[in-house]
């Protein structure tokens, strides 16, 4: 579902033949058009629903089933293959310095770019391979999209990873959407996008700059422990080598992206498919004329070697990242709101449309304008839990508010609860704000939407509005 169709930038493309049929940021410890060419719709807690279609097939429901029609609507939508938008210019820029910096033999494209891979894939591809605890927050149904136990949307590129090492790539950049449960508010929206990086090394490619290598220095030695700096078995040399490498590419991605003047830091930081492992932050201003602050654009580090050995790769060492594009766009473009990279409004994608025509310098600097400032209109809306209330999560409530409110919600934020001391219940209550980016929203048009959700926060969460 992923290939820059409409921009080619010289770089290796892997064919459709060799790809599977179904890949960071962070784990959460918690074709254009708007069907994403879905054969028929969908309903979420539908009982009579007893199989969804999505990109091109059908698939059994079943308990672990949480798909909305919101979230089905805007699968494989691939905002970053869509010539004029943000993400697509931001991606081809992430392409292009690669492919400038990062060589084969007659300058061939080191890194070949996979950009259409399907976001259904396995638990087996999402977490096991990435050797994920199955007792980890992030297999939940709260915070995974599962279409059923078998089968769900990749809460990451990563799943691919495995794949695409066991087919023989060594450098590779993995583009596509994902997909996660999560919060409300104008930095989170539960699909976004991915551009994952790998590069694996044999001995002679790691120490290929160093003087007598094949006599002096070994990859791996298998007498050394896992520390904080390194993993059991990694020679130190491959450790701070690796390290450097990674952090260099990096660096010089960020300076590229953001300018020579842009301040960073690394922040140590845990993934389970990789150790050491790294966040980049850069500092960037608040737009509230606050002191400025350090932002986390993405994580990193050297791949777990019991992830390359389960991919039959025991004699090879490497790196890996991801970064969210949509947090790179929102900084480097300006873009004050997550939503919007999802507006069709012509004003807000004119402003990226010069860089993006064909033969244009996609360097050229590009700040988005605000089109107008609508004021919000925000709600409260309390409720009882049922009295098992420990089957309630937030991310439910949420994704009940985004399947009727879609695009016209900005933020939901649980202000107050109770517990009450006779019976035990516990209320929640959370204030929904809403905000239309196209237009002044009435107040009887938000009550409008928001005695839908209380009316839907009823039947099927079961709780009792206050």
């Amino acid at each position: 579902c992923l290939l820059l169709q409409s921009c080619r930038l010289h770089s290796k493309r892997l064919p459709l033949s060799r790809l599977p049929v179904i890949y960071g940021h962070r784990l959460a410890s918690t074709d254009s058009g708007s069907s994403g060419g879905n054969a028929a719709p969908n309903r979420l807690n539908n009982a009579s629903a007893k199989s969804l279609f999505l990109c091109g097939q059908e698939f059994e429901s079943d308990d672990y089933t949480n798909l909305t029609d919101r979230i089905i609507e805007q699968v494989n939508c691939g905002l970053h293959r869509q010539r004029g938008h943000p993400l697509w210019l931001l991606t081809n820029r992430i392409v292009g310095h690669f492919n400038a910096n990062y060589t084969r033999s007659r300058s061939r494209p080191l890194f070949t770019v996979v950009d259409n891979l399907s976001p259904i894939v396995t638990p087996e591809q999402n977490f096991d391979s990435l050797l994920i605890p199955a007792d980890h927050p992030s297999r939940r149904p709260s915070d995974v999209y599962y279409l059923n136990r078998g089968r769900l949307l990749r809460g990451h590129t990563s799943a691919h990873q495995c794949d695409l090492l066991r087919q023989g790539l060594d450098a590779f950049l993995v583009v596509g959407d994902v997909y996660r449960r999560d919060e409300i508010d104008r930095s989170h929206f539960p699909v976004f996008h991915q551009v994952e990086g790998v590069r694996i090394y044999s001995q002679e490619q790691l120490f290929a700059g160093a003087k007598d290598s094949a006599d002096s220095l070994r990859m791996f030695d298998r007498s050394r422990n896992r520390t904080d700096e390194q993993q059991a078995g990694h020679s130190v040399e491959t450790s701070k080598l690796l390290e450097h490498e990674l952090k260099s590419c990096l660096e010089g991605l960020a300076r590229r992206l953001f300018g020579s003047s842009i301040a960073y830091r690394w922040v140590p930081a845990y993934f389970p498919f990789t150790h050491p492992s790294w966040e980049l932050e850069v500092r960037h201003s608040q737009s509230d004329g606050g002191e400025a602050d350090w932002m986390e654009m993405l994580g990193c580090g050297i791949v777990e070697q019991r992830l390359l050995d389960g991919c039959g790769l025991p004699n090879r060492t490497g790196w890996a990242f991801g970064l969210g594009l949509e947090r790179w766009a929102m900084q480097l473009f300006s873009v004050p709101d997550i939503r919007l990279f999802w507006s069709k409004d012509p004003a807000f994608l004119a402003q990226f449309a010069q860089p993006c025509q064909p033969g244009a310098d996609l360097w050229q600097p590009v700040q988005y304008k605000p089109i107008s400032v609508y004021p919000p209109c925000p709600m409260d809306l309390s409720f009882w839990l049922p009295a098992a209330d420990a089957s309630f999560h937030s991310n439910d409530f949420y994704d009940l508010v985004r399947s009727i409110a879609g695009d016209l919600v900005e933020q939901v934020s649980l202000i107050d609860e109770f517990r009450h001391p006779k019976d035990g219940r516990m209320s929640l209550c959370y204030r929904i704000v809403y905000r239309s980016h196209e237009r002044t929203l009435t107040s009887e048009e938000a009550r409008t939407v928001h005695d839908q959700i209380a009316k839907s926060a009823v039947t099927r969460l079961a709780v009792q509005i206050r």
